[in-house]
């Protein structure tokens, strides 16, 4: 056997070893048995997507959904790269002739990138330090001859060997200075003193903030002097002082108590009575304050800081979520409306398909006025279009938009019609886009503003992918965090969003189609290009002509991609092409023909099945079966007509009409860490804090509400002056 075949096999044998590391390691973690570990693990590498993993591999996952999928991924790629980490930090040291067998343990066993780095930061190359200048200085024996403690002899002594001054060193002071600093950055590198000093520090630090000006007026007026233990500071309040402090308004920092870590050190590096233990006692204290707490402090706010992060991006992924997936208007002819004041208000007609019908331009606000001119515009194209629907966008001049188009629809006293505020986040960002010129190259920015305006009401999932996940304003101090991380999340929440929908391949845009499982944009133009040159498609088949979308890619779609009036019934619904043979075998089974999908005869058939039997007989897994059942009974279903429309209004309320103990219904605008934000018709939307969510105790208000809920609330308070308005969900005794 060569010395390459050796070698290619110990590389192999470590990789499986690493790979086994990881699958271990992310099961412990997660609480998720190893099968279902190594069985995901073996599908993402394969190249299958989490979507198709989550809905076509069942039975090979023991049914883990899209999230638990995501989290393995997520873990098993830090595993992966602090792996690789590993191998880099020993092959340094040990090219250094420094790697004994007890330290690679270590390095292997580590299961955070911060305890390898520990173990590697005393054989780390370093910039010019203070001990780095005294070891060039020849002081290192010295610092050893310390660290030996000795019982006896005499330190003056001992240093004065070392005075040289062509060194540098003048002076046995000179020379017993330099070694304490060696020493304190011998124990600043020592992983054992770090990692305890870091645990210590986040579970007893209090996080302080003060004001830098105490007489500035601002929004970090709560933190001008604050201190809370830095462990069970709540996420949103951590980016609030980091912001402060960017904003070089706040000054931060952490407190805690350095005689319990003193005394930890002390035990860690003092054997006992020594000549030198005064010195030692110096190079603790110095080791600590200098070197390891400045050190330890940053790490620690990193790590409070990720946490924070964190949060802020869940919370903006499950906000985003709940936007995509509200239900859509159908069978509406909708006039967009995107409010301005000198600029004038911007309108768009669409018809129930979202087709651009006509665009115009009315001034019914300041500093223009021309009401009466306006409110004809309006009834002319009300009219003309037998519009039912009026949406308004929440930007500048919305309120006032607002009240005019109340009076608009009060004096046509058309039951059918009605208003309704939207969200208009991110639609002056799709309409200044590429995507929106090639759309529509004859409009101006505003006028492409009020379609999209128009169009998210209709279909949101549809209109929403147009535009980049972060542009829609559904967070909470999202431009504080990583970007890339949030980029990567909120990618993920619109890819689950479009493939639980599922899309209609003979409507979609080249956005839409390119959110779908395995679907890139190049991909999802191709697809496009090939319908608008060969005309619709009448089987997912035919998808398999698309240049570029290969076997594999065919795989991942398909299941996603649904073709409403094709030559196979199937081809409408969720079910995978690899999966129609069980189909047949089930309607043989059952004495029917494909005629017979979504019928009521077919759904009551279905329903008296024993669907553990009849998987057996048709040699099919149980949950695969039970989404064929589902999807047969219900072939076109769209899971978002399921939940409830917005709410439509005919008429304003204003701040001045609330009164305390008010029953109003409003819409979740926004969900955030202390609370949720709920329009209620008014200018700015009103306050629901998370302890007035529900009588019981609420964890998270995502627990109780997501955006786009339709609420029963009741007015608590009213400031006129500060325009706010808090609202409760718990129904106020005296009306129960």
């Amino acid at each position: 056997m060569t010395d390459k075949v050796v070698m290619e096999m110990s590389t192999e044998e470590q990789k499986a070893k690493e790979q086994e590391r990881i699958i271990q390691q992310t099961a412990k973690e997660l609480q998720i048995s190893l099968k279902q570990i190594r069985t995901t693990v073996g599908l993402l590498d394969e190249g299958n997507t989490i979507p198709f993993i989550a809905r076509y591999r069942k039975e090979m996952t023991g049914e883990l959904d899209e999230n638990q999928l995501r989290d393995i991924e997520e873990r098993v790629n830090y595993l992966r790269n602090l792996e690789e980490r590993k191998r880099e930090v020993i092959r340094i040291i040990d090219e250094q002739g420094k790697l004994t067998g007890e330290l690679k343990s270590s390095i292997e066993k580590a299961v955070k990138l911060q305890e390898v780095e520990d173990l590697y930061r005393p054989y780390r190359q370093k910039r010019k330090t203070r001990a780095s200048v005294a070891k060039e200085k020849g002081l290192e024996p010295l610092a050893n001859w310390i660290m030996e403690q000795p019982k006896q002899g005499d330190l003056q002594q001992e240093a004065a060997t070392y005075v040289d001054a062509e060194k540098g060193v003048e002076s046995t002071d000179d020379a017993i200075a330099g070694a304490m600093d060696i020493l304190a950055e011998n124990m600043a590198d020592d992983a054992t003193i770090r990692s305890w000093v870091r645990r210590y520090t986040m579970d007893h630090a209090m996080l302080t903030s003060e004001a830098k000006d105490a007489e500035q007026e601002s929004v970090y007026e709560n933190y001008y002097s604050y201190r809370e233990l830095a462990k069970k500071m709540p996420p949103h309040r951590i980016l609030a002082i980091n912001r402060g402090e960017r904003e070089n308004i706040l000054k931060v920092g952490l407190e805690v108590s350095a005689d319990p870590i003193h005394s930890f050190m002390a035990r860690q590096v003092v054997k006992g009575t020594s000549t030198v233990q005064a010195i030692l006692t110096a190079v603790i204290e110095d080791a600590y304050k200098r070197l390891i707490a400045p050190s330890i402090e940053r790490e620690i706010r990193a790590e409070l800081t990720e946490k924070g992060e964190n949060q802020a991006i869940s919370i903006f992924s499950g906000n985003l979520r709940s936007l995509l997936l509200q239900p859509p208007v159908k069978g509406r002819c909708v006039l967009g409306v995107d409010p301005a004041y000198r600029t004038g208000c911007k309108l768009a007609v669409v018809d129930d398909t979202g087709k651009l019908l006509e665009v115009a331009v009315t001034y019914p606000t300041p500093p223009n006025n021309k009401r009466r001119e306006a409110a004809e515009k309006f009834r002319e194209l009300i009219n003309k279009y037998s519009i039912q629907l009026i949406v308004i966008g929440n930007g500048t001049a919305s309120r006032e938009t607002e009240q005019f188009v109340a009076e608009v629809i009060g004096e046509l006293s058309d039951l059918s019609l009605a208003y309704l505020i939207v969200n208009e986040a991110g639609a002056s960002v799709y309409s200044a886009s590429k995507l929106a010129q090639e759309e529509f190259p004859d409009l101006d920015v505003a006028e492409r503003s009020a379609v999209s305006i128009a169009r998210r009401v209709q279909d949101p999932l549809a209109e929403l992918v147009k535009i980049e996940p972060k542009a829609i304003g559904v967070g909470q101090y999202q431009h504080d965090v990583s970007q890339k991380h949030l980029d990567e999340s909120l990618k993920a929440v619109v890819e689950s969003a479009v493939n639980h929908v599922g899309v209609d391949v003979n409507t979609a845009s080249p956005s839409l189609l390119s959110y779908v499982a395995g679907v890139n944009a190049t991909l999802a133009k191709n697809i496009v290009k090939y319908r608008d040159s060969n005309g619709k498609f009448s089987s997912r088949k035919q998808l398999q002509s698309v240049p570029r979308l290969g076997a594999k890619t065919y795989e991942q779609c398909i299941g996603f991609l649904r073709i409403s009036e094709g030559d196979n019934p199937l081809d409408r619904t969720p079910i995978h092409p690899e999966s129609y043979a069980v189909v047949d075998r089930l309607f043989k089974e059952l004495g029917i023909g494909m005629e017979k999908l979504g019928t009521h005869e077919l759904s009551n058939l279905l329903a008296q099945q024993h669907v553990e039997q009849l998987a057996e007989a048709l040699d099919v897994g149980v949950p695969t079966l039970r989404d064929i059942l589902e999807s047969l009974q219900r072939p076109g279903r769209d899971p978002r007509e399921e939940l409830p429309l917005p709410i439509f209004r005919t008429d304003v309320l204003k701040i001045e009409d609330l009164m305390p103990g008010m029953e109003l219904q409003g819409t979740v605008r926004n969900v955030i860490d202390f609370g949720a934000f709920v329009d209620i018709g008014i200018k700015s939307d009103g306050l629901v804090h998370i302890s007035q969510l529900s009588e019981g105790y609420v964890k998270h208000p995502m627990d109780v509400v997501s955006v786009g809920d339709n609420v029963t609330v009741w007015v608590l308070n009213v400031d006129l002056k500060k325009g706010r308005v808090g609202l409760t969900m718990r129904q106020p005794k005296d009306q129960q």
